[in-house]
């Protein structure tokens, strides 16, 4: 990624204001999704019809996936879409495909075949599809030899644990998706206490505004005490 005027994504430090929880400004970089961005950048010039874009929970592939579906045209999709219906139905959807949660679908041979087919429609019709997942592919065990040696051939890129900059922009961005305007000092407050991971992030800022709305009280350090305490 570059820091050009006219860059995709916004960059760390930035101004967090509230905005459209999925748009592309609202994805933050940082040196633990920095290929994963560029990668989404890139198309199409990939170099293979799929890509596999894995992390942890809540680390930004539901995001990444609708800002690609945006610049792409595609039609995003979960584990049952790909169960009931049947592949040529599926690629007649759209041109291009997110399917999310790819993981899922590994080891279920019906579900593996409809993904090869997929894959090879893909290929033949030079279409795209983006696969998120929990982990890489030859982190996964297939029952469809074909399907395994093209996604193990694809570009499978990571997203990693995030670092301090990172955690600290994403949960004032998480409480500003849900119209909350929290201090400098509450985040200050949270950082040293927290797990540091993106679900981590995401469960303390989804308890916090469900326990203030509840109890009718603001998002305080003494709330968010509360709230760390009772985890442990």
């Amino acid at each position: 990624m570059n820091n050009k005027e006219d860059a995709t994504f916004a960059q760390i430090p930035l101004d967090l204001k509230h905005r459209t929880a999925y748009g592309r400004e609202d994805f933050l970089i940082s040196p633990c999704n920095q290929d994963a961005a560029a990668w989404i950048d890139k198309w199409p010039e990939w170099s293979a019809p799929a890509l596999i874009l894995y992390g942890p929970a809540a680390s930004g592939k539901t995001h990444l996936g609708a800002v690609w579906a945006t610049k792409s045209k595609a039609a995003i999709l979960n584990p049952d879409d790909i169960v009931q219906n049947d592949a040529e139905a599926i690629s007649k959807i759209s041109d291009n495909l997110v399917i999310r949660q790819a993981h899922l679908l590994i080891g279920d041979r019906a579900s593996e075949e409809k993904l090869f087919h997929l894959y090879n429609m893909a290929k033949e019709a030079k279409r795209s599809l983006l696969l998120t997942s929990r982990a890489p592919a030859n982190g996964l065990t297939f029952t469809v030899p074909d399907l395994s040696s093209r996604l193990r051939a694809a570009p499978c890129i990571a997203i990693q644990s995030p670092d301090e900059p990172l955690l600290t922009a994403l949960l004032v961005k998480l409480f500003r998706d849900r119209q909350i305007n929290v201090s400098q000092e509450l985040i200050q407050y949270i950082m040293p206490r927290m797990e540091r991971s993106f679900a981590a992030a995401q469960d303390l800022v989804i308890k916090a505004d469900k326990r203030a709305l509840a109890e009718k009280r603001n998002i305080t350090i003494p709330l968010i005490r509360e709230i760390l305490m009772a985890e442990f």
